[in-house]
């Protein structure tokens, strides 16, 4: 009888656990915004990135505010659109590529100012041997948007670490 008992006892605890382990053993899903801000916003970080990587400076001054603050885990902050393309042209010109990383991107709503983007990137080193490794970063850009104009107001790359190809 205790064991008919003891049975009955473990079959119950385990149907009432069970729900957990499942709640638990579940693949989280990535949240994003509606599908047309988040392909505004991709479309958006392909424009920003071609620039960048044809050293476009024009095209690149058009998606920036004049008054962007960048954050880099590298370098520190740099302010002001003047400066940024300067380090772009300075730095970036003819010796770096960027690609974002398929799989990553993240966008979300930003009530009454735009939208973040969230992502990770890699950067290539043209005319570099094979061997040469390549950085990769996580980045957090805002995105704001007055008139229908979006521009880019805020930026944080931060975790690079070199690869190896």
């Amino acid at each position: 009888m205790k064991s008919i008992f003891a049975l009955r006892k473990m079959l119950w605890l385990s149907l009432l656990l069970a729900p957990t382990g499942l709640a638990y053993s579940q693949t989280p899903t990535v949240k994003t915004a509606p599908d047309p801000l988040y392909q505004t916003i991709a479309s958006l970080d392909a424009s920003l990135f071609d620039a960048y990587n044809q050293c476009d400076l024009d095209k690149l001054g058009t998606l920036v505010t004049d008054d962007l603050e960048f954050y880099h885990d590298k370098t520190g902050l740099a302010v002001g659109k003047a400066t940024f393309l300067d380090s772009i042209h300075k730095y970036i010109c003819g010796k770096v590529t960027r690609e974002l990383v398929p799989g990553t991107l993240e966008v979300y709503p930003l009530h009454d100012y735009g939208a973040v983007e969230i992502g990770i990137h890699r950067f290539h080193h043209p005319g570099k041997d094979q061997t040469e490794p390549l950085g990769e970063a996580k980045f957090v850009m805002l995105w704001q948007n007055k008139g229908g104009v979006w521009k880019i107001s805020r930026v944080i790359s931060y975790d690079h670490v070199a690869l190896t190809k």
